[in-house]
């Protein structure tokens, strides 16, 4: 009986020891499984998070009790956090950058950070204070942007970018010499060689302007071999209002390209703020370089700009794509022909183009467009055309033919003007005057016609034998003048002797 006794006070003291270890269990595995209660969810948007553990805690309805420094706090892990630090954070105020400039201080991005999550992926974390941010340089050069640093209490949360980029287009404007009418900005246009072409472009500032301390603004711009740039043409405008400092144009552009617009920090310009439209106006040349036909001119611009509001500097740049606009310019060719339709020389021609000027009689003056004659001398090349309206003159006529009467003609041409990759869609010519049809090639972006000379006529005659009788009528009486002259002188001679 002792024996049994002692025994069961054995075993009494067995079944404490194991409940303790139940306990001790069962306190362990709910704090274990809070290690990872909560998700960080990323968006699927292509970017890559690192997260950045500052504090530790006990999670409840957005509210993080018995804080204690976490992996990436600039405190020792696993310690509580002074009320000191907590009061400091909970009075921060004002934009996410003021707030941000509190909280930067007690977080070591230097630190191995304590997890990433990829686009559209997860990352299990327990109760805490963490900042999420984008993978450094990650975003280099793209068409995005970095987002401002986010930091949240977790509970589940799903990251939401706090990121946006600017907008960019470059346009051109197109004008009708003959009408004086002039186009919308728009994707493409046509002009004579040696016209200048307006073109524009156009940034809009990114709505989270606000969360950076320097912001670099730049237009890079290059133009094709036919275009030339005239720097003196450069103009500035904020919200539509010209500035005249705060930027550099450089021209040509140590980058490559034809030129750049260069604002170092947009926030040296006062007037600039989130949504501003930054526009730049300039005009280059048509020179004699320019491609005829479907080809075109183009002209390639794009924008770089501060993608990163984590960057003091603003250093890290993103980069819109390139924007291409066209201008397209034509030529005509004139075949001289004979009325079978044989080629024939010894014409000379003028073309001369209807320019609307309203300072002279009528409204319009004619201007001479200048002219490549082939080898031969039969086909006359007038180059670098664009529409409106056009006059013909033979002005040195072929032996032998007639001379035609001035023709008068329209060039009418349609491109695409609002589109990524602009076309010559159609070309024509058509007589206002005289009876010529043009042959229309868009690829050459070429009219040809035929001039026909027809040739003077051969007039009916009259009277006989005509001239041929004169002369031999002629020739008669000389010889009979001689002949009744020499025997005039015999008989005179007979008559003495007598």
């Amino acid at each position: 009986m002792h024996i049994s006794n002692h025994r069961t006070t054995k075993m009494k003291k067995l079944c404490a020891i194991l409940l303790l270890i139940a306990m001790t269990t069962a306190l362990a595995v709910p704090a274990f499984a809070a290690e990872g209660d909560f998700t960080i969810t990323a968006p699927d948007n292509g970017h890559t998070y690192e997260v950045y553990q500052i504090f530790t805690g006990s999670y409840a309805e957005g509210i993080l009790s018995n804080v204690k420094w976490g992996k990436n706090g600039t405190g020792t892990v696993g310690e509580a956090v002074d009320k000191t630090v907590i009061d400091a954070l909970t009075a921060a105020s004002g934009s996410d950058t003021e707030k941000l400039a509190v909280i930067s201080q007690y977080v070591n991005l230097e630190s191995e950070e304590f997890g990433t999550v990829a686009a559209g992926g997860t990352l299990n974390v327990p109760g805490g204070y963490y900042l999420i941010k984008d993978v450094d340089g990650a975003l280099e050069g793209k068409e995005d942007a970095y987002t401002h640093f986010i930091v949240e209490v977790v509970g589940d949360v799903t990251i939401t970018p706090k990121a946006d980029v600017p907008e960019f287009e470059k346009k051109v404007e197109d004008t009708n010499d003959t009408t004086g009418e002039t186009s919308n900005w728009q994707d493409s246009a046509d002009y004579d060689i040696g016209d200048k072409v307006p073109f524009q472009l156009k940034g809009t500032v990114a709505d989270n302007y606000d969360d950076y301390k320097a912001y670099k603004f730049v237009f890079h711009d290059t133009e094709s071999a036919g275009l030339t740039f005239d720097a003196s043409s450069v103009k500035v405008y904020v919200d539509g209002n010209e500035i005249t400092t705060g930027f550099e144009v450089k021209s040509p552009a140590e980058d490559g390209h034809t030129f750049d617009v260069v604002f170092d920090d947009l926030k040296d310009i006062n007037s600039v703020h989130n949504g501003s439209v930054i526009t730049v106006e300039y005009e280059s040349t048509l020179n004699g370089n320019a491609v005829i036909g479907s080809a075109g001119n183009p002209n390639t611009a794009n924008l770089e700009f501060s993608n990163n509001p984590n960057d003091e500097q603003g250093g890290e740049t993103g980069e819109t794509p390139d924007d291409t606009v066209i201008v397209f310019t034509f030529k005509t060719i004139i075949n001289k022909v004979d009325g079978e339709n044989q080629p024939l020389t010894g014409a000379e021609f003028t073309l001369e183009k209807k320019i609307k000027d309203d300072a002279t009689e009528g409204g319009f003056r004619w201007e001479a467009v200048s002219v490549v004659k082939n080898d031969a001398g039969t086909a006359f090349t007038f180059s670098g055309l664009d529409d409106g309206d056009y006059r013909l003159t033979e002005t040195v006529t072929p032996a032998g033919y007639n001379t035609i009467d001035p023709i008068e003609f329209t060039i009418t041409a349609e491109h695409d003007i609002l589109s990524d990759n602009p076309a010559l869609t159609s070309l024509n010519g058509n007589a206002t005057t005289g009876e010529i049809e043009f042959t229309p090639s868009i690829p050459d972006g070429s009219l040809s016609t035929d001039i026909v000379n027809q040739s003077g006529a051969t007039l009916p005659e009259t009277g006989g034998m005509g001239t041929t009788l004169f002369y031999i009528v002629g020739s008669a009486l000389v010889i009979g003048a001689g002949v009744l002259l020499i025997t005039k002188r015999r008989m005179n001679a007979s008559h003495h002797n007598h």
